[in-house]
């Protein structure tokens, strides 16, 4: 499977926001209600959301596409952190979304996309890059665990009408 990974540009909304509302539903189908899944893509996973970030100088987006075709199957979403962590710091990166398609995962491009988050925090100058995880997705934790990161907060997650429990994981960056 040939996948590249780039950076987005300002005409790049519609296609994150697409591969936003697939990967959120194929990962979430059959684990969370189907009306919590519409209701957090519909207003979560908008073109308008992704436009926001593409606009904003603090973050950057990129966009995992396979090949032939360009067809996108993952993204990543970085920023200026607002987990609610105790000790939360100006210069923390947040990864705000980071999803591969089921059937592309693993073939590396997880690994691919992390690397661009803490190659981005680092350029930034940021010492630590954390993110929210459902603490019920065992494979998803896994994975950072295995890249570094630990567990540093939970936090109340509302998905359409309903509340989930996340962890905040932490990776400190040397």
């Amino acid at each position: 499977m040939n996948t590249h990974v780039r950076v987005c540009g300002p005409d790049d909304a519609q296609a994150l926001a697409l591969i936003g509302k697939a990967t959120f539903l194929d990962a979430f189908a059959g684990v969370l209600s189907g009306q919590d899944i519409l209701a957090h893509c519909a207003t979560h996973h908008a073109a308008e959301v992704y436009s926001a970030w593409l606009s904003d100088p603090r973050a950057r987006t990129w966009l995992a596409e396979i090949e032939p075709g360009n067809a996108p199957v993952g993204y990543l979403v970085v920023a200026p952190a607002s987990l609610p962590v105790a000790d939360l710091r100006h210069d923390d990166i947040e990864v705000k979304r980071i999803y591969v398609l089921q059937r592309i995962q693993g073939t590396g491009l997880g690994l691919r996309l992390m690397k661009e988050a803490l190659t981005f925090a680092t350029l930034a100058g940021s010492r630590r890059l954390l993110l929210g995880v459902y603490g019920k997705n065992e494979r998803a934790v896994a994975f950072y665990e295995r890249f570094g990161f630990t567990r540093v907060g939970t936090r109340r997650f509302r998905v359409g009408h309903n509340d989930y429990d996340d962890l905040i994981l932490g990776f400190d960056i040397a």
